[in-house]
């Protein structure tokens, strides 16, 4: 197999139990891209919640890429956007309605800032500002703009209201946007056309890549479209069942630097 691009989830997956990039781990990318190979960080969060990792791996520049937004975009490093799949105005009506009905916090994020309905947010909500470096405001329904361009809506709240609200979610919704459950306490909401594998089939497009040039590591629900699109999936020791069903390699938990020991056992040989 002829790997020359690397997609890796974050959460779960580059980052250990202690979500810190391990210095094996740093040492198997390193080598790999001294071959020539892409990596590709694949995401729920914006380009800022990336950049930490990103600095630490010394990857920068025009002709390295990030798939962000849990697929919503996929863009050059420097911030060259190369795939768009953002919600409507319309979506964004529907969901937060729909938060309401369910009694859930709800936010929006763009490129730059986190927008919430909420006056009152909750724990999760705030971590998710700390955790991808975008500023939180409180906005009435009312006062988005209808131009924003807004990559995801999502339910943030305390796990057992995150489990309670999935149960009650609309087929509609299932049917109009890409609904995925991506932690206990986020339940997320994007274009139809946004998922990791769907972007990653076509940043490979551009690049002139084919499947069978693609590696995909990852652990959670928001991951499965890119390890089953890839021509080597790889799931983490520590993934649900659906990913690790769907892989054809299952690798050690992120707990014991399971993304090196993938990329050492099929590139770094």
């Amino acid at each position: 197999m002829d790997i020359r691009l690397i997609a890796i989830d974050i959460d779960g997956t580059l980052l250990n139990e202690k979500n810190e990039l391990a210095q094996p781990t740093i040492d198997a990318i390193t080598a790999a891209r001294k071959k020539g190979i892409k990596i590709v960080l694949c995401t729920g969060r914006p380009l800022s919640g990336v950049q930490p990792y990103l600095d630490k791996l010394q990857i920068s520049g025009s002709d390295e890429f990030a798939i962000t937004f849990n697929g919503a975009m996929a863009q050059t490093l420097d911030g060259n956007v190369m795939v768009n799949h953002t919600i409507t105005y319309d979506d964004f009506l529907e969901t937060e309605m729909l938060s309401r009905k369910l009694n859930v916090n709800y936010q929006v994020e763009t490129t730059d800032s986190i927008y919430t309905t909420n006056r009152d947010t909750n724990p999760y909500g705030i971590a998710e500002s700390f955790l991808v470096r975008l500023p939180i405001k409180f906005r009435s329904p009312e006062e988005i703009p209808r131009n924003l361009v807004m990559s995801k809506a999502m339910f943030v709240d305390f796990p057992e209201n995150i489990s309670r609200a999935k149960k009650l979610l609309p087929d509609k919704l299932k049917k109009n946007m890409y609904v995925v459950q991506t932690e206990p306490f986020f339940i997320e909401m994007m274009n139809k056309q946004a998922s990791k594998g769907k972007t990653l089939r076509e940043l490979a497009d551009q690049l002139n890549l084919t499947k069978d040039n693609v590696m995909a590591l990852g652990d959670q629900g928001n991951d499965l479209t890119m390890v089953d699109y890839a021509g080597l999936g790889v799931a983490m020791g520590n993934a649900i069942d659906e990913v690790k069903n769907a892989a054809q390699f299952i690798t050690k938990p992120n707990t014991e630097d399971g993304v090196a020991f993938a990329i050492n056992k099929y590139v770094n040989k």
